[in-house]
């Protein structure tokens, strides 16, 4: 989950201009006010101030498929009736997920060598999976830096967002969002669609047999899916999500990866965070690429025979 705010064609004004007009519905600084509160408390994202009109035009939506004429009596509804298709469709409207294949490029060589050493089993998270290409492109680095081996590797996707999880395990992909990759890489890894599909690929069942998709919420106390699968881990993916959490909810998040590293695991952040002053679990390694501090590393040791969710906090 990416929460970036991405601009919509809706009836609102431009960031930052102070208009309002040609909206459908009054946006008060208390219905806004009350928004930031909400989404903070379901999922830990801190919306900033200039994310408003982000959060008008996506939340429109509901309260036009809801019938609601305000704001303020669609969130009255939210909180008294706490149905939860709600609060996934409200989470899922506040949250974007920008991604791509083989984004910032630089971090699949690295993965590729660093997995190439790895013993036994290898196992990769992607927190942040959005609709897909992340976990497909570590896929493809994996097959690639293992060979054979390969079959044996394992990569749980996660994500906040429940309807970007289900394009992911779709795993159908129009040709733009392929159009950077190798032909080599097409071939051995997607279908091309015909008829109906023309203009469409779907990744291919090796390709998707090693990738287990399942909701998380990086905020929330325990993560019991992730317990269950695949930790420790050989490498955890959290790029560019943390940068939508405050610094008290990074440090936390950070504190309870670093159990379900091996002790030689590496962790990959997105281009714009920066983990240093927010942990004492994790020491930069290269370009936002984190190991775990030495003083670490021998409690994720003891702690690889157990139970990988215990124990998260120093």
């Amino acid at each position: 989950m990416e929460a970036r705010a991405e601009r919509r064609n809706e009836k609102s004004a431009p960031v930052g201009n102070g208009m309002d007009h040609e909206r459908d519905f009054d946006f008060t600084n208390a219905d806004f006010g009350r928004i930031r509160t909400l989404i903070y408390q379901r999922a830990g994202i801190a919306l900033s101030d200039h994310k408003r009109d982000m959060a008008y035009s996506r939340l429109a939506r509901r309260l036009r498929a809801r019938g609601k004429s305000s704001f303020s009596s669609y969130l009255d509804d939210l909180e008294r009736e706490d149905d939860p298709l709600e609060w996934e469709a409200f989470t899922n409207a506040l949250t974007t997920n920008l991604t791509s294949f083989f984004r910032e490029s630089h971090h699949f060589p690295l993965l590729a060598a660093h997995i190439a050493k790895a013993r036994g089993q290898v196992t990769v998270w992607c927190s942040a999976a959005s609709t897909g290409e992340e976990p497909y492109s570590i896929a493809i680095t994996l097959i690639e830096a293992l060979g054979a081996k390969a079959s044996q590797a394992t990569i749980l996707a996660t994500d906040l967002d429940t309807q970007v999880l289900a394009k992911g395990a779709a795993g159908v992909y129009t040709m733009e969002q392929v159009k950077n990759m190798s032909p080599e890489r097409l071939r051995r890894f997607f279908f091309k669609g015909t008829g109906e599909q023309a203009g469409f690929v779907k990744v291919r069942p090796e390709l998707r047999s090693m990738i287990t998709f399942a909701q998380v919420n990086l905020t929330d106390g325990s993560w019991p899916q992730v317990q269950k699968t695949g930790a420790p881990f050989d490498v955890i993916f959290c790029r560019n999500v943390m940068i939508y959490f405050d610094k008290p909810t990074q440090g936390s998040i950070l504190e309870k990866f670093a159990p379900l590293l091996k002790p030689d695991g590496l962790l990959f952040a997105g281009h714009s965070e920066n983990f240093t002053y927010v942990t004492r679990s994790f020491k930069l390694r290269g370009q936002t690429v984190y190991e775990l501090t030495h003083d670490r590393a021998p409690r994720a040791t003891a702690m690889s025979g157990g139970d990988p969710g215990q124990g998260g906090r120093p």
